[in-house]
Formats: C-alpha cells, sequence, structure tokens
C-alpha cells in the first residue's frame, strides 16, 4: 500500500477548530518501524452533553459501572460464607474468582466482532444479558460446581461491558474527568455491595445467595436503560464510523496486538485488576483471620477499601492530567508501597483498616489512566479491540491472581496476602514505566 499522509487526533484537544492544533504530521511507510502512534483524520469531538443524548447514554454506562462493581466488590463479603456453606479450602473457594477468567478472554477476542455484528446497542443488551443469566442460577443456591461454570457466563459480560463502555468515554471531550467518573462509579458499587452483603448476612441472618437477587433487580434495570439509550447505535452505524483502509473488520485485533502499547497496558492491566480483586477479595478474611476482628466490622474494611478507591478514582482523576499520567500513575504505585509496608508491619486492626482505604485511594485512578495512555498513543480505530485486549487480560488477572493468592494462602495462610500485594505492587512499576512518554502537543491542557 503506498505511503499516506494522515492526520493526528488530538484526543485531549477540544474542538478540531482551535487554530493552535497541529494539522498534519506524515506517517511511516509499512518497512519502517514505528512507535505506536494515532493516524486517523481528526474530528471535533462531541462532549458528554452534546449531543443531548449522550447526556443519557454517559448515565446509561454509569449506572452499568456501578452494578459492575457490585459484582466485584461482593466477593470478599460472600467468599467466608461461602467458604463455610459449602465446607472449601481457600483453594476451590478461589475457583469463583479463575471461572470468569473464560469468559474473560471470550470477550477480548470478540469484543470488535460482536460490535461490527450489533452494534453499542448489541453490547448494551448482551453483556448484561450474560450476568444476569449468571445471578438467576446463582440466586437458586445450586451446588458449587454450578456456581464456578456460571461465574464464567458473567465473566462474558463483565468483559464485553468493561471494553465497550470504556472506548466509548474515551472518545468524548475531557477523557480524563470522565473515565475518571465512570471508574468512580464502578468503585461506588463495589463500596455499597459488601455493606449489603454484610448487613444481609450477618444482620438479617441470610443466605449468602440471596444478595444475587438485588444483583437481578439492579441489572434488569441496566438492559432496558442502555438498550435505550444505544438503540440507534447499530453494526451498520458503528462499522461506518470506524472504517479504515488500513484494516478491514476481521483485522482490527491482529492489528491492536502488533502495536507495543497494546500489550504493555494488557499487562499492566492483568497485573492492577488481579492485585485490586485480590486485595479486595481477601481482606475480610484476613481481618477475620489475621487481625481477629469481628465479621460485620472486617466486613466493613473491604467497604473502607472500595471507598477509598472510589474516592481516589473521582478526585485524583482531575489531578492527572495536571501532571501528566506517566508521572501521575508511578506516583500514585509508589504511595501504594508504602502504604501496604504500613499495613503488612503493623499488625493493629485499625491500623490495617486505615491503610488499606489509602491503598485503595491511590490505586483507583490506575485503570482510568490506563485506558487514557491508550487512547492517546493508539488510532481511534483500534480503541475497541486494543481496550478490549487489554480489558480482558485485565479480567485475566481478575481470576488468576485471587486465586493463586487462593492457593498460597491454602498452603501458607492468608497472612501471605500482603507481602504478595506489595510485590505485585513493585511489578506495576516497573511494567507502567515500559510505556513510552505521550508528545506534549497530546497531553490535555
Amino acid at each position: 500500500m503506498a505511503n499516506r499522509t494522515a492526520v493526528i487526533e488530538l484526543t485531549s484537544l477540544p474542538s478540531s477548530k482551535d487554530p493552535s492544533i497541529p494539522l498534519q504530521r506524515p506517517v511511516r511507510g509499512p518497512s519502517e518501524p514505528s512507535e505506536p502512534v494515532a493516524t486517523h483524520l481528526v474530528e471535533s469531538k462531541q462532549k458528554w452533553n452534546s449531543p443531548r443524548l449522550n447526556t443519557y447514554r454517559l448515565a446509561a454506562i454509569f449506572f452499568a459501572f456501578i452494578n459492575f462493581g457490585m459484582n466485584d466488590g461482593s466477593y470478599g463479603a460472600l467468599i467466608p460464607y461461602i467458604e463455610a456453606d459449602y465446607g472449601l479450602s481457600y483453594t476451590v473457594t478461589s475457583l469463583v474468582f479463575l471461572s470468569p477468567f473464560a469468559g474473560y478472554t471470550l470477550a477480548a477476542l470478540f469484543s470488535d466482532r460482536l460490535h461490527r455484528l450489533g452494534g453499542r446497542r448489541g453490547i448494551a443488551i448482551l453483556a448484561p444479558s450474560c450476568r444476569i443469566i449468571a445471578y438467576i442460577v446463582i440466586a437458586t443456591h445450586p451446588p458449587y460446581p454450578a456456581v464456578v461454570t456460571i461465574f464464567a457466563l458473567a465473566g462474558v459480560g463483565n468483559g464485553l461491558l468493561d471494553a465497550a463502555w470504556n472506548a466509548w468515554v474515551g472518545t468524548l471531550d475531557n477523557t480524563n474527568q470522565l473515565l475518571g467518573l465512570l471508574h468512580g462509579c464502578y468503585g461506588l458499587g463495589a463500596t455499597i455491595s459488601p455493606l449489603i452483603a454484610t448487613a444481609m448476612i450477618t444482620k438479617g441472618h441470610l443466605g449468602w445467595w440471596k444478595f444475587e437477587y438485588i444483583m437481578i433487580g439492579v441489572v434488569a434495570l441496566e438492559i432496558c436503560g442502555g438498550a435505550w439509550a444505544f438503540w440507534k447505535e447499530t453494526g451498520l452505524k458503528y462499522r461506518d464510523d470506524n472504517s479504515s483502509a488500513d484494516s478491514n473488520e476481521k483485522g482490527k485485533t491482529r492489528l491492536a496486538l502488533k502495536q507495543k502499547v497494546t500489550w504493555i497496558c494488557a499487562a499492566f492491566l492483568l497485573a492492577y485488576v488481579g492485585t485490586e480483586v485480590s486485595l479486595g477479595g481477601w481482606i475480610v478474611t484476613f481481618m477475620i483471620r489475621i487481625r481477629h476482628g469481628q465479621p460485620f466490622a472486617s466486613g466493613m474494611t473491604a467497604t473502607g477499601f472500595w471507598l477509598g478507591f472510589t474516592v481516589g478514582r473521582v478526585t485524583l482523576g482531575f489531578i492527572t492530567p495536571k501532571i501528566g499520567e506517566r508521572l501521575a500513575v508511578a506516583i500514585y504505585i509508589i504511595c501504594s508501597i508504602g502504604l501496604e509496608l504500613l499495613f503488612w508491619l503493623i499488625p493493629r486492626f485499625l491500623v490495617s483498616a486505615v491503610a488499606v482505604s489509602l491503598v485503595g485511594f491511590f490505586i483507583g485512578p490506575l485503570f482510568p489512566s490506563t485506558v487514557m495512555m491508550a487512547t492517546k498513543l493508539l488510532p481511534q480505530e483500534l480503541h475497541v479491540a486494543a481496550i478490549g485486549f487489554a480489558a480482558g487480560l485485565g479480567g485475566g488477572g481478575a481470576a488468576v491472581l485471587p486465586f493463586a493468592v487462593g492457593a498460597i494462602a491454602n498452603a501458607r495462610g492468608v497472612q501471605t496476602l500482603q507481602p504478595i500485594i506489595l510485590a505485585l505492587l513493585a511489578v506495576l512499576l516497573g511494567i507502567w514505566l515500559l510505556l513510552p512518554r505521550i508528545p506534549k502537543h497530546l497531553h490535555e491542557n
């Protein structure tokens, strides 16, 4: 294919009418090595409230992420009771983390294909439908093998949701702030679900599976709201909006996988989401067994972790673009390492509860910052494929790493949670520093 000159999308700038925007930059030919660069025509970026329909779409997406967070945040509160109900070891209990990996993998591989077939309307219906089926099965209190198996279907839904809505919000103006709010909604859901689940079990004396009735109700609302908001976003419209002379509909994922940034972001999200879910998923068990807390107070430490996580995503989302994603995330990880050392080395319940909340605060912005880096360093037509793949591997981290923590805890005791988390944070810092710097003209003003 002949070399072409294209225009770089200025992801962080509000309008192509801004006279300060550089107009053109040559694109390297196929025989020349190149770093990933966004090489597609510049369009005025839509705002969250313009066109007006975007307001309703964003509200539907925020609600979907609240439900997503409720799903992930409930694990920590439910695991001690699942373990006791079925008489399981830590390792076998950890299978509830591992089984969604298959679902996330399928979502990562087929996210772009499903977008092209059904558009965002199809995703808005399919993703929550997978989850609601899983919740209905679990609400019947089936044998444990059925619980583990059906969580794979929930993983499909979560993986599709994660990729689609991160990519869509990444196309809007003021992306960093909106992604902070989006993932703040995830944190909000993850904050309230341990509180609800713990209260239902310890105060209401209900079976752990009764919590799924709440999930069924909120996800049913998600299907209705998402389908209405994205009804005009068909597969045909998606294909028209994301057509490219450089790739066809079967090659987007393959093209995204040729970019170094895709793999670095994927590896980072795998380690990050695994760290987040391992800490949030096992903290209640740790506080009961190692810090000797009461069941309700220990359950509240999970709420504290996710509350810190939520506040961090919302507040730091406005600070991060001021100092740049690359530097900001490095600072956040270093702060998390220091707090994790405090958590590990001072064996007091109150100190541990405060420290884990602050760890949540500083790791909260890492996911949206990674998505932001990807949208700045990759072409728009690769966003869904690249972010879908990275989010899929992130879901794999949410499955494999908490399972590994459970297996190690079964052999060495749950006190191993803290040194494992500390090591994962150090790995995160190393991976993050591999990302290339963002050119100054692509930073948000």
